[in-house]
């Protein structure tokens, strides 16, 4: 352990690995295929980043989440580490360069998106790369049984039997046992090895509250915590309408989704990071790469659709092992939107044929052609000219990109880049000949390093303002260059963009697999009666039935959650109602009437009575007749 202590040291600074991180660390570095299960902020990157250096070659990791690449990579290169991310969006050209500096530029990492491993021009270079390991993040995506499982990531599979004896590390926040298992078989570890933490957070009380008026429901829970807090919703336009609430009500508050500008959402983060702000009200588009240790409170006013999303969301608070709370605020109608919601997730199959062959028709795309191409989606322009709803498009694009038909990037923020395309010496001689690019080649060298081996990110304001110009006399500098073809220039876009993975398939011959479709379906709505159940329960301890969700049994009450607290009220310990509602159960498997209950319980007639009515209000007993009791 001692190579792997010491760059720890030297590139993050720390003495020693948290819990659970070590073990996957000599696991995998010992060549073994590891499955690591560690909560939302257990340190999921160290684990793989750490051995990773410690080998010669590159480190292949596939992750779905494009803003995480992109943070991670950052990070990375900010150690002194080279680090590259391939992502819908780049040019070929750009994705040619960088899969050539991974061959010849000493790369320790590559960063890739699951749909870009059946890419001809990745299976073309793989074999010149030297792979020191393969990661596999959000690793639950592999298995049918999981939460949010895509296809693509089947081609891991393959990838191994290209890369024969390099050791697999799949990493995950959130997967049953079942899931567990499958994530093992389906990347063909040599023996199961799993590696986890455990899912239980003592220092996080979670409560559901039931109310009608859940704005000033939130009011009130904030102002009683009255420290660093995150409030998740479930669409853009409350994220903004609840957070002015709050300002109006005297708490500091900012709003956050995927829709803002780049330049918002980083003063917002900043601000709320650095506890300018007490509230953060957002999507769950904010919180991918958010390490902030002291969130005191996390409030979802809407639920969401899996114990797995609610899990890690609420996850962000108390990262610090100090106290902090969960709170899903729930009302009547909110089941009544979960048990709505499978339908609109799952429009039927001929609806999702339907936007599949209007795409085609908008791309103007032939049949047998358009693998790999790429194109920039107005969903907006795109509903109205095939008369579709805007979900019903949103959702069907997600099935067909499980089917493996396309990549969805809902909203592909891409910096602007540049790439020098001509050699030191020729780009010499031609500042000499054309003095009025001189000075303004010679700022973006000072400015930005690598120009002449890979696509840099570059920003036109900055520029203008070292240069003391305007922006668009930056831009036209740019764009002339690039038309003199000394650079390579690609502006900033921000745009949803839908890449075809193969040719276009007539409709007539395309197929949904019942994991994709069918079983997905059925999978859906059972993760979202378990979220009711969770809410609606209010008998069972709300750590234990989270516990319980994701495998582990023989647990305790957590003693601090709104079930245990009204446990307490009625006079009840832990320990004595678990021992309690364990009896009645084993007692009442048949009808028994009360005076038999009250014999074979052999209770206090005080105590009993409490007992006996807690159990009966919560719907853990039910009576038969006026006399005769069973347990569900």
């Amino acid at each position: 352990m001692e190579k792997y202590l010491h760059i720890l040291k030297k590139y993050w600074g720390f003495d020693e690995f948290r819990s659970l991180q070590d073990q996957i660390v000599q696991s995998i570095g010992n060549g073994k295929d590891t499955l690591g299960l560690m909560p939302t902020g257990g340190g999921k990157s160290i684990t793989f980043q750490v051995p990773a250096m410690a080998m010669d070659g590159i480190c292949l990791v596939v992750t779905p989440l494009i803003a995480l690449m992109k943070d991670q990579v950052l990070n990375l290169r900010q150690k002194g580490i080279k680090a590259m991310a391939i992502y819908s969006g780049l040019t070929r050209e750009e994705i040619n360069v960088a899969y050539d500096n991974c061959i010849f530029g000493d790369y320790k990492f590559l960063y890739l998106s699951p749909e870009r491993l059946s890419s001809p021009l990745f299976l073309e270079k793989l074999v010149h790369f030297k792979v020191s390991m393969i990661v596999v993040d959000e690793a639950h995506c592999i298995s049918q049984w999981g939460y949010d499982f895509r296809p693509s990531y089947l081609k891991i599979a393959e990838l191994r039997t290209e890369l024969p004896g390099i050791p697999v590390l799949a990493l995950t926040a959130t997967a049953t046992p079942l899931v567990a298992n499958d994530i093992q078989d389906r990347l063909l570890f040599e023996k199961n090895n799993l590696l986890q933490k455990s899912f239980e957070r003592k220092n996080l009380a979670y409560i559901v509250r039931t109310t009608d008026d859940k704005l000033n429901q939130l009011v009130k829970i904030v102002k009683s915590i009255n420290g660093c807090t995150v409030v998740f919703v479930r669409n853009r336009k409350n994220t903004k309408e609840y957070a002015e609430h709050l300002t109006t009500n005297g708490i500091s508050a900012h709003y956050y989704h995927a829709g803002l500008t780049h330049q918002s959402k980083d003063k917002k983060q900043k601000e709320w990071m650095n506890d300018s702000v007490q509230v953060m009200v957002c999507t769950n588009a904010f919180g991918m790469g958010i390490d902030k240790p002291n969130v005191r409170l996390v409030v979802h006013m809407d639920a969401p659709d899996s114990m797995e999303a609610y899990f890690q969301e609420a996850g962000r608070g108390g990262r610090d092992g100090k106290k902090a709370y969960a709170v899903l605020l729930w009302a009547a109608a909110d089941k009544s939107r979960l048990k709505k919601n499978v339908t609109v997730t799952f429009p039927e199959k001929e609806v999702v044929y339907r936007v599949y062959n209007a795409l085609g028709n908008f791309f103007q795309l032939a049949a047998g052609h358009g693998e790999e191409s790429l194109h920039d989606f107005d969903m907006i322009k795109f509903c109205k000219a095939y008369h579709f709803n805007m979900l019903t498009v949103f959702n069907s694009l997600k099935i067909l990109q499980r089917a493996g038909y396309i990549e969805y990037s809902e909203e592909a923020n891409l910096p602007s880049r540049a790439h020098f395309i001509v050699q030191k010496i020729d780009l010499y001689n031609f500042q000499v000949k054309n003095e009025q690019f001189d000075s303004f080649i010679k700022l973006l060298l000072r400015s930005y390093t690598g120009f002449f081996t890979e696509y840099v990110l570059i920003n036109e304001q900055l520029l203008a303002q070292r240069a003391s110009v305007s922006v668009d006399l930056v831009y036209q500098y740019l764009n002339k260059l690039n038309h003199l073809k000394i650079i390579h220039y690609i502006p900033h876009k921000k745009t949803p963009l839908i890449q075809y993975i193969r040719p276009r398939e007539e409709v007539r011959y395309m197929r949904l697999p019942h994991e994709v479709y069918r079983d997905r379906k059925k999978q859906y709505e059972e993760r979202v009666q378990s979220v009711i159940e969770y809410a609606e329960y209010s008998h069972v301890c709300r750590s234990r039935f989270l516990l319980l969700y994701f495998g582990q049994r023989n647990t305790q009450d957590c003693g601090q959650c709104d079930v245990c607290i009204e446990k307490k009220k009625r006079g009840l310990s832990n320990s004595e109602a678990d021992r309690i509602e364990e009896l009645l159960k084993r007692t009442l498997s048949k009808p028994m009437a009360y005076s038999q209950i009250e014999s074979a319980m052999k209770l206090s007639e005080n105590k009993w009575l409490d007992i006996f009515n807690w159990l009966a209000d919560n719907q853990i007993i039910y009576p038969l007749d006026d006399e005769t009791w069973q347990c569900k």
